[in-house]
């Protein structure tokens, strides 16, 4: 503890290694599975991963989307800082073409031009240089490729309460950055799509918060926002 009974602050590849499990916990609850599939529903569509694709999954965490990639027919390379959090990606993969490797998205170890495809789901919330990250993504993927970054919306309400989570001392939003739609969009040159999901609110009834979530499809307001670029 720091002083004042302040927790000290965290190595950023610590960050996570103690949140595996309750990580996955909270999307297997009713709410969190409909976070899932909202979000999923954004992924799949903009990233589109095919059998024989090689796809980078950068912050993979526990492997909550990539799954879905693998089950595609996709080759997935998984890359995170926390080691626990990649332990239990492996152990979810296994039997499929996941490759897990302990990296940094902002020094990716891997030569350009590598990837068929990359995405990164909900990691650039807490990197500073958001558009060193994206440039990151740009360089191992191989002309043509797809590059889809989501991350937690500046413009939803969910933002406000993190932030105010993180005032109050929370381990994981006390130095979260959220970033806007034309924020994102602005992290690379090239032309690109944005997308939300998940207009509800974590507290809401499932039932009411799949009309919603319906009911907001167009909106730029929601708390997942998605950005894909093909590069040139």
């Amino acid at each position: 503890m720091g002083k004042r009974g302040v927790p000290m602050e965290q190595p950023k590849e610590k960050l996570f290694d103690d949140w595996p499990e309750k990580y996955d916990r909270w999307f297997e609850t009713p709410i969190g599975n409909l976070v899932k599939n909202a979000e999923l529903e954004i992924v799949l569509d903009f990233l589109r991963p095919a059998p024989g694709d090689r796809i980078l999954d950068a912050g993979c965490g526990t492997g909550i989307f990539t799954l879905d990639l693998l089950s595609r027919g996709s080759t997935v390379v998984g890359i995170d800082l926390s080691l626990p959090m990649l332990a239990r990606a492996r152990r979810k993969a296994d039997g499929y073409p996941f490759h897990p490797v302990g990296a940094d998205i902002l020094r990716l170890p891997f030569a350009g031009g590598q990837f068929d495809k990359t995405v990164s789901v909900t990691a650039l919330e807490f990197i500073e240089d958001a558009a060193a990250a994206v440039r990151e993504l740009f360089r191992v993927t191989r002309r043509g490729g797809t590059i889809v970054v989501a991350t937690l919306n500046s413009l939803s309400p969910w933002a406000a309460r993190r932030k105010e989570e993180g005032r109050k001392g929370h381990p994981l939003f006390r130095k979260v950055i959220f970033r806007s739609p034309a924020e994102m969009a602005s992290l690379a040159p090239a032309s690109c799509e944005t997308h939300t999901a998940v207009h509800f609110l974590k507290e809401e009834n499932p039932e009411r918060a799949f009309e919603i979530e319906r009911e907001g499809k167009g909106s730029n307001t929601g708390a997942f926002l998605a950005v894909r670029w093909v590069k040139d």
